[in-house]
């Protein structure tokens, strides 16, 4: 597919900036750098070059490379100017590019979308350039670099095309029967491939926690009574004053979070309002938050004042949990260290380090189990639950004829190729690339 008009945006980073990229795709591609940079811009190659309005006035100067289509990120003609990145610059030259006829200022994520229409990249790979652009830690872009590399999109396709030769088989066994060169064991075999296919694809569904991880977030809530010591540890893990600290019982009524980026791993980590049998009716609206995101953490610290201890009830049985004695400056009787996992003071820094480092070991142990490639979002979940489906109805022996079977196979196909844009899906267009910054 090749646009009747030409796109243009700023693709780099927020003004002002030492250089600033603006990209330009589509047929009028070529026109705009012959005029504004001069002729004879080789493809493929950076060349230093004044750049002039078309009524002759100096707009700047800087790089200027050209990409001929369908040799390009978009599969079209495309051109980069790299000019001074200060905010007129970029602003005038914007207005002179997209002054020129058939040429408009892009939407958001509209180069991302004439690559996929234009079969550079399908819908995952898309997906995995707006993590890679969203990244924030190193497993992020990690994750999404590999998934950008086409590593998920090939399971997925290798997946259909071993459904799409198991439906021929099936077809060819009923059609030719009477032939020789049909072998009539085949849909002993095929069948096999299926259940088979059936739990690769639980397996690797499963996996979908580990990516939202990667991708939200390992999420820690704090616990205990009030004047436990949460608020402090919070602040304490964040490295600024982020919650209010006092005597007072109750001080936090709210969740407070702050996002920490431990080993390569984003962390998340909530305090909560303090646990006890009689708060006021403010206080009680925050206690109920507080169990409430407790029941949906990945890790919950239970801290508790080792000198003035105080039971703050049930905590969810099936979260991962670390008994943490606070105020460790404070402590007379070494005894009471034993009760819990480890002891902490944000006073003087004790046992801070080793809480960080468990934290993180936990978080990367939940993503280091669930393999290297995992479904990256929940639409892909979705189609393949779907396409376990049709396989679970496909393979079923309930007397149901090959034909019927075989169309099981074709439904769960599709589902596999709508992940990776293989067949319609120009419903979800809009609502994936709605998601990039403009420029990309």
């Amino acid at each position: 597919m090749i646009s009747g008009n030409s796109i243009v945006a700023l693709s780099s980073g927020r003004l002002p900036a030492g250089v600033a990229v603006i990209r330009i795709s589509g047929p009028q591609s070529r026109f705009v750098v012959e005029t504004i940079a001069g002729p004879k811009v080789k493809n493929r190659v950076a060349a230093y070059r004044q750049f002039k309005a078309p009524d002759g006035s100096v707009l700047d100067s800087g790089l200027v490379v050209f990409f001929a289509g369908p040799n390009s990120f978009t599969g079209e003609d495309v051109a980069e100017f790299h000019v001074h990145g200060g905010r007129a610059v970029v602003a005038k030259m914007l207005e002179v590019i997209a002054g020129f006829d058939g040429v408009r200022h892009a939407e958001p994520g509209e180069f991302t979308r004439r690559a996929f229409l234009n079969g550079k990249v399908d819908l995952v790979e898309t997906e995995a350039l707006a993590d890679l652009v969203n990244a924030e830690t190193e497993a992020q872009r990690r994750f999404a670099v590999q998934n950008a590399e086409g590593v998920q999109s090939e399971l997925y396709l290798a997946w259909r095309r071993r459904l799409i030769h198991a439906r021929a088989m099936i077809e060819a066994e009923i059609d030719f029967a009477d032939e020789d060169d049909v072998p009539g064991s085949v849909a002993e075999t095929v069948w096999s491939d299926v259940r088979a296919m059936i739990g690769e694809i639980e397996r690797h569904v499963q996996g979908f926690r580990a990516a939202e991880i990667i991708r939200d977030g390992f999420e820690v809530v704090i616990l205990g009574a009030p004047n436990a010591g949460k608020s402090s540890l919070f602040n304490a893990l964040a490295r600024r004053e982020a919650a209010i600290v006092t005597e007072e019982p109750g001080t936090t009524r709210d969740l407070l979070e702050v996002v920490l980026d431990l080993e390569g791993m984003r962390v998340r980590v909530t305090d909560t309002a303090g646990l006890r049998e009689t708060p006021g009716r403010i206080e009680a609206i925050g206690i109920e938050r507080a169990r409430s995101k407790a029941g949906t953490a990945d890790l919950l610290l239970v801290l508790e004042d080792m000198a003035e201890p105080v039971a703050i009830g049930a905590i969810p049985p099936d979260v991962a949990a670390l008994r943490i004695g606070t105020k460790a400056d404070l402590l007379r009787n070494e005894s009471l260290v034993a009760r819990y996992d480890t002891v902490i003071s944000t006073k003087d820094g004790t046992g801070l380090a080793e809480l960080l480092a468990e934290i993180g070991r936990r978080a990367a142990a939940q993503v280091g189990q669930a393999g290297d490639i995992l479904p990256s979002r929940l639409r892909h979940v979705e189609l393949l639950n779907e396409t376990k489906c049709f396989l679970l109805a496909a393979a079923a022996e309930d007397g149901r004829g090959q034909e019927l079977r075989a169309e099981e196979l074709r439904l769960a196909a599709d589902r596999l190729g709508r992940i990776v844009g293989a067949v319609d899906v120009e419903d979800m267009l809009d609502v994936i690339f709605a998601q990039f910054c403009i420029g990309k």
